[in-house]
């Protein structure tokens, strides 16, 4: 037998026998050199690296003309590594270009033996055993490139990542099962209105249409997944706050808008509504001592769809007509979702009108900043604009729509483009937006937005912005400072009091009777014609009996 294939079956076993025999002093249990403690053998983790190539090994061995070249290829690669080690014994190897080499089979071995160093090519073993044994079963795994020197101590490196990536798994795993047994706890129950920020997130406000500590987090998914909308009333289930969190976060959705959130994906968009004249009344008419509402249901009669502009100047008695309004409806009209949305208001009158008014108030008071007044007003606005796509009758007081201008003047960014009285063009489409919205829906549900705006205050800014909205209403109800400065409440201009299409809320004979009092009442001075119309109206009991007194003159 020729010294290359001596050195081919001692340096590269192919079966777990030869492997046991060329290692014979590697103790059991016994870290390999280069390998850290508590790692498994370099040679028990590739003997299924072993085990996988031994049929291409039985192959090579029924037919030795083809492993020849592969014999040939190993020949010169140990010279090399023989030339490479500093060995002090010089290990007999066959040369490169030896022709008994070349001729004499292989034996049935793999197709290509790849030494690993010079100890491992010498038939002397001149290095200990134990040492050789993990450089030789390194070179045995699969990872290793053919004909290339590998050394056993760098083998351990991919082991140490494997175990790496393991950990960051099991901590992984640990974080959650922590998250599991966390969403576990009881959850809480919690309704709010879905205020949709521009990230796309929103957020359910709990405490009012205002932004507070108790608010409760909607992610992006659930806001897509359901179909929901700004202004929407959720009501689900909700967990506490994690360790890093702020809010708490809904986990379930019970109902939107009262109803099942599949029902609640079905609803029509509002803008895309058909909006009619009104024509169905909202009655004002209480009993015989409001003054104040039996003459308002007389000269300007209000519709569910109406859009009403209160003209006032200060001290004029505009925050007491709403109040009597507010009642009105909510009276005569208990099916109507009523709103008073006080914008830039003293905080007394807040207090005043949440005591007066059988409805939902919702304030933003002068001291607190202007972008607060737009959210709370965009909240309010995208809230009736879902109750009106689920077909209800919804009413909206506004004090006032000036001082609304004013807020989203200060918050809208600048244009270029400044009108006269230091008012941006671009600041008045907000409150438009909002006026304009009030509308009668064909085939049910309605919008009815009553707002008072403010004139005489000596301030140009004011003058423009009810020029702006004057003629955007269809009812109109118009106050007198000089009626007010003599004491006389209601102090409504007759005049220039009225609504636009009247005769689709009043009875044909009923309208007839209330043109005859204009006439009547247009020929006197405005001071003598209101106190004579109270002075009337106090003597009877009811609108009813006052116009067909009034007829009966009239022949």
């Amino acid at each position: 037998m020729s010294t290359a294939e001596h050195t081919d079956q001692k340096t590269v076993p192919s079966t777990p026998a030869v492997e046991s025999a060329a290692t014979p002093t590697v103790e059991a249990g016994r870290p390999a050199v280069g390998e850290p403690p508590g790692e498994k053998p370099v040679a028990d983790r590739h003997t299924a690296g072993s085990a996988a190539k031994k049929p291409e090994t039985d192959g090579a061995a029924e037919k030795p003309a083809a492993a020849a070249p592969a014999a040939r290829a190993a020949a010169p690669a140990a010279t090399e590594s023989s030339a490479a080690a500093p060995s002090a014994t010089p290990a007999p190897a066959a040369p490169a270009g030896d022709p008994a080499a070349a001729s004499t089979p292989a034996a049935p071995t793999e197709p290509a033996a790849v030494p690993t160093d010079a100890a491992a090519a010498s038939p002397a073993p001149v290095a200990p055993a134990a040492a050789d044994a993990p450089a030789a079963d390194g070179d045995r795994s699969p990872q290793a490139p053919q004909g290339g020197q590998q050394q056993g101590g760098d083998r351990p490196q991919q082991p140490q990542q494997r175990q790496g990536k393991k950990g960051r798994r099991g901590r992984d795993k640990q974080r959650q099962s922590g998250d599991q047994q966390r969403d576990d706890r009881p959850t809480i129950p919690c309704t709010g209105i879905l205020d949709v920020l521009p990230d796309g997130f929103g957020f359910l406000r709990t405490s009012g249409f205002s932004q507070g500590d108790r608010d409760v987090y909607v992610s992006l998914s659930q806001i897509r997944r359901f179909g929901l909308r700004r202004g929407d009333m959720v009501a689900g289930q909700v967990r506490e706050p994690k360790e890093n969190e702020k809010y708490s976060a809904l986990l379930k959705i019970d109902t939107v808008n009262g109803v099942d959130p599949d029902t609640a994906r079905k609803r029509p968009v509002f803008e895309q509504l058909t909006p009619l004249f009104p024509e169905e009344r909202l009655r004002l008419e209480t009993d015989e001592h409001d003054t104040a509402a039996r003459i308002m249901d007389l000269l300007c009669p209000i519709g569910k769809g109406q859009r009403g502009l209160i003209t006032s100047p200060p001290k004029a008695g505009k925050t007491t007509i709403l109040k009597k309004l507010a009642n009105s409806i909510a009276t005569n009209n208990p099916e109507v979702d009523l709103f008073v949305l006080l914008v830039d208001e003293r905080p007394e009158e807040v207090t005043d009108m949440e005591r007066s008014v059988k409805g939902t108030v919702v304030a933003s008071t002068f001291d607190q900043p202007s972008e607060n007044h737009v959210q709370v007003t965009e909240l309010v606005l995208d809230r009736v604009k879902r109750l009106v796509e689920m077909g209800h009758d919804v009413v909206v007081l506004l004090d006032s729509i000036t001082r609304m201008a004013r807020a989203f003047n200060l918050n809208t960014p600048a244009s270029g483009r400044i009108l006269s009285g230091g008012v941006d063009s671009t600041a008045l489409y907000p409150p438009k937006k909002f006026f304009g919205a009030a509308r009668n829906i064909e085939g049910g549900g309605s919008l009815t937005i009553l707002a008072t705006a403010l004139v005489e205050t000596g301030s140009r800014m004011d003058e423009v912005i009810f020029e702006e909205f004057k003629g955007t209403g269809n009812m109109e109800i118009r106050l007198d400072r000089k009626l007010a400065d003599k004491r006389i409440f209601p102090a409504i201009d007759i005049d220039t009091t009225g609504t636009r299409k009247e005769e689709l809320l009043m009875e044909p004979a009923e309208a007839a009777a209330v043109w005859k009092l204009r006439g009547v009442l247009h020929s006197l001075d405005p001071a003598a014609a209101i106190e004579l119309l109270i002075k009337k109206i106090r003597e009877t009991k009811n609108n009813a009996e006052f116009l067909s007194a009034l007829a009966k003159n009239a022949r």
